[in-house]
Formats: structure tokens, sequence, C-alpha cells
């Protein structure tokens, strides 16, 4: 069935979600990478240790490359710097959060979304 454009809009992309549908290729080899931000693996390694077919590996890889999600030199790949940054960000914010909770003050989301710039969209030019 047809969407109007404005609903198209609406829906986003993986990019304004919390990234892969969880249970996926995407989302296995994704969430492996995350959990090693600091080494790179072959295909191979990263097949055997999220249980990915082989054969779906490379291509999986190769779209979370185009999406900016991995970083790929020779035979390794690993989690990119942008998604290594968000992860700290989203962990620094949560942090900051809980304190001013532990702290009795209540933060005021819609005052800071007015100012918020999302750093997946936003690009210095």
């Amino acid at each position: 069935m047809p969407i109007s454009a404005d609903r198209f809009e609406e829906l986003g992309d993986d990019r304004d979600g919390d990234g892969p549908t969880p249970g996926t290729n995407a989302s296995k080899i994704l969430t492996f990478l995350r959990n090693h931000p600091d080494t790179a693996f072959t295909q191979s390694e990263i097949a055997a240790e999220t249980a990915v077919k082989p054969g779906s590996v490379g291509p999986t890889l190769v779209r979370l490359r185009e999406r900016g999600r991995v970083d790929h030199r020779g035979h390794y790949w690993r989690v990119s710097d942008h998604e290594r940054a968000l992860d700290e960000a989203t962990g620094q914010s949560g942090a900051a959060l809980s304190a001013r909770e532990g702290d009795e003050e209540t933060p005021r989301m819609e005052a800071w979304q007015e100012h918020a710039v999302d750093p997946r969209t936003h690009r210095d030019e």
C-alpha cells in the first residue's frame, strides 16, 4: 500500500534508531565489534565469534561500512570511530541523567531537545 511523502519522512532509516534490527546478522556483527572496540578482526574470526554464516559476513560488513558503522583495512574489520563515539556519548548522557536524578533534579528534555544536535546527521562543513 502506498504512503504519503510526509509519512515516508516520519519513518526515518536505521541511522535514526539504535541500529540494525535485533537478531539480524548486522546486529550480531555490530554488537560483537562494539564489545571489542580496540580490536580488528578478519571475516572468518567474526563468523566464528558471532555464529553468522561465513558467506553472509562479507556482504553484511560491506553494508555496515557503507552506513559508516564499521571500518575496513586490508583483511581486518573493526567498529568505526563514529560508532564508538556514539556509544561513548550515549553512555555519558546516561551517566549524566542518572547523576541528576540522584540529586533529585528532574531533567527537562524539551529544553535540551531545542538545542540538541544529532551527530549522525550533523556534518561540519
